[in-house]
């Protein structure tokens, strides 16, 4: 099922005044990268807002709210949000603001080098062994 492209576009326009942008593919949907850093991300059926940790438990407190589990683990911090929590620009708004907020204190994650090329440097050419003529005694 793909993300909503309509909310994609809302998110869109919400995040224009911001000076640093990128869209990446990841989970399952559309990531919304601030300033390097993850902020909002369009899932089939929902958002998924990076709140941080101090807001965590309040943000789950939200109408249609959940934690974001992977691998039996939660991610504190992570909030998903159906469409009954974004409803209305009163609420879309509050989730783009908390997305914000905690953007500003968010560490960037350190980038990957990118592997070295894996093509090895050719062989020097070998002196080619040429067959001696046989001397007849």
């Amino acid at each position: 099922m793909p993300y909503d492209e309509k909310l994609a576009d809302r998110i869109r326009e919400a995040l224009a005044s911001q000076k640093k942008v990128e869209e990446k593919t990841m989970f399952r949907g559309m990531c919304f990268m601030v300033n390097d850093k993850m902020c909002i991300c369009v899932n089939p059926g929902e958002i998924l807002v990076r709140v941080g940790p101090d807001e965590y438990e309040t943000a789950l407190e939200k109408n249609g709210t959940r934690p974001m589990t992977q691998n039996g683990r939660t991610a504190t911090g992570f909030v998903f949000v159906g469409p009954e929590g974004y409803k209305g620009k009163k609420n879309f708004d509050y989730w783009i603001n908390a997305a914000l907020a905690f953007n500003k204190l968010a560490k960037a994650s350190k980038k990957k080098a990118k592997p070295a090329s894996k093509i090895k440097p050719a062989k020097k050419a070998q002196p080619s062994k040429k067959a001696k003529p046989n001397k007849k005694p």
